[in-house]
């Protein structure tokens, strides 16, 4: 047990608390007025220790800005893409508002002002990526017994309104990849294959087999700042995708004259091509202007091979294959606008399960005669 002294100030009498830490240190709390206080203090840190829920006062003097520091540089299991978009939101939102507030001073009605203001002048993402790190930072203060819990928890969040996807036919494909010139090839493949840009463009000669109609994905080429770094794809998994045979002369253009490690599609030095869509005047928005095709962005190519394969009749289980998805649920969640007929055919399946089930039992029912 602790002990509580009484101690003349300035302000005349108060006491002191004086008590041991589970990790057996001396600590002392000064500055009670009545006894009465002091006995209740001493007696709620004993039951904390008690408890197993002990916060040493000096660990929550902690900073944000060391904390978030630290925090930042344990994210080792984050792909260097997802990774960039933290740093930012640390540097420009979280680290200006927070980095000097000790991490026991933070209030919950404080990051809900901080949220609102945000939100006011950025996009949702923005604002979520930012509270994320701030929130991280903390959930982590809390494992640390630097604080009881996360008061950045339970904050009202703005809402992320998706995009709507944008489907080409096959005909506004054809005319898109004529249009874009060169890279013709390249924009048949993201269409019919479902590539996300990162793969097409780091895939090899090496991976593609002419003879069994097949692509593997085993790497992806991705823009960190001016830097591209090639790691696994995003779901770190291997994958063979199918291609329909009208490309195999695409393909086979693509790869004449390249060795098996060279490039598919690469730029004019033989390095991996930067995204379609960065600038005003890029050969993707040239060519989009020419097929008089609305804007869209690369990506709508790998919508388009999802409701190009939901069309010709492919089912959840291998457009999510395709596509590379964690699960087939991730693929219903993202495109379950394009199989509502698959709603419709339940309905009709149930519709025609029914009138059989009725017809049937009203023939073996007995008819009964009036007496």
């Amino acid at each position: 047990m602790g002990s509580i002294e009484p101690y003349e100030s300035a302000k005349g009498k108060r006491y002191v608390v004086r008590y041991r830490t589970p990790e057996r240190r001396q600590a002392a709390k000064r500055g009670f007025k009545t006894k009465r206080d002091a006995e209740l203090y001493l007696a709620s840190v004993e039951t904390s220790k008690a408890r197993g829920e002990y916060i040493d006062a000096s660990a929550a003097r902690a900073t944000i800005d060391a904390l978030g520091v630290e925090w930042l540089a344990n994210q080792t299991h984050l792909k260097p893409s997802s990774l960039r978009p933290l740093e930012i939101a640390w540097r420009l939102q979280v680290r200006p508002r927070w980095g000097n507030v000790a991490v026991g001073d933070i209030r919950h009605s404080e990051v809900q002002t901080w949220i609102t203001s945000m939100t006011a002048g950025r996009s949702a993402t923005t604002v979520l990526r930012a509270y994320g790190v701030l929130a991280g930072i903390l959930d982590v203060a809390v494992r640390d017994r630097r604080i009881p819990n996360n008061v950045a928890r339970g904050a009202r969040l703005p809402r992320k309104v998706a995009r709507a996807h944008r489907y080409l036919s096959h005909q506004q494909v054809h005319d898109l990849a004529q249009a874009s010139g060169k890279h013709e090839a390249l924009v048949l493949v993201l269409a019919y294959t479902g590539l996300r840009w990162g793969e097409v463009t780091a895939l090899r000669v090496r991976d593609v087999d002419l003879k069994r109609r097949r692509i593997v994905v085993s790497e992806n080429a991705v823009e960190v700042g001016s830097e591209t770094i090639v790691g696994t794809p995003k779901t770190h998994k291997r994958r063979s995708v199918a291609f329909p045979s009208f490309l195999l002369e695409a393909l086979a253009t693509s790869i004449d004259g390249k060795q098996p490690n060279e490039l598919l599609f690469a730029g004019r030095f033989g390095e991996h091509l930067k995204r379609a869509t960065r600038g005003e005047r890029t050969w993707f928005k040239a060519a989009l202007v020419r097929a008089e095709i609305e804007p869209m962005t690369v990506h709508d190519l790998r919508h388009t091979a999802a409701s190009l394969a939901v069309s010709a009749g492919a089912n959840v289980k291998a457009v999510q294959r395709m596509l590379g998805h964690a699960s087939a649920a991730m693929t219903l969640d993202v495109y379950a606008d394009l199989f509502d007929d698959d709603l419709d055919a339940v309905a009709d399946a149930l519709d025609a399960a029914v009138l059989r089930s009725v017809a049937a039992r009203s023939r073996t029912t007995p008819s009964v005669q009036p007496v």
